[in-house]
């Protein structure tokens, strides 16, 4: 198993029997465009981790690289009153990770997860092993799978 992902989801990986080949890049890989760069695979195949507040409640979106979420279309899937994007108090405190290292599972607490469809598009896709300088690929079934998630659709026009 691998140590360079955070401990936090190097344990989530241990408990589910997973080592998916985490790899870290010195330049960082915060931003969608960074780990695509980095990487060399397309923007679209970078899984974003971004968390939301609805109705005060945070909630897990996962988004590629290439789009960007319809808070609207969030708010009217969860049937909640107003979504709002969450500051970096609440994505830590949710998730136990800083902005820019979000993964997909594997966080303090359990979140409701939505993945956009988008991400089916890929054979493999690419997300953050919890810090700002690792990823890890993984087929976007098992992911969203392994994140709990409900496929919707979520992407901005």
């Amino acid at each position: 198993m691998t140590t360079i992902a955070h401990p936090l989801f190097a344990e989530a990986l241990a408990a589910l029997g997973l080592d998916p080949g985490v790899r870290s890049f010195p330049d960082g890989t915060r931003t969608a465009a960074d780990a695509a760069t980095a990487i060399g695979c397309e923007l679209s195949q970078i899984v974003k981790s971004l968390i939301f507040a609805a109705d005060g409640v945070p909630v897990l979106v996962l988004m590629d690289g290439a789009s960007r979420v319809d808070v609207e279309a969030v708010r009217r899937e969860l049937g909640a009153g107003a979504v709002t994007r969450a500051d970096a108090a609440l994505v830590r405190e949710t998730t136990g990770y800083a902005i820019g290292g979000v993964p997909p599972f594997g966080h303090r607490t359990r979140t409701r997860v939505l993945a956009d469809r988008s991400l089916l598009a890929h054979e493999v896709v690419w997300a953050a092993a919890g810090t700002p300088h690792t990823v890890f690929p993984m087929d976007p079934r098992e992911l969203i799978r392994h994140a709990g998630a409900a496929l919707a659709d979520v992407r901005e026009g």
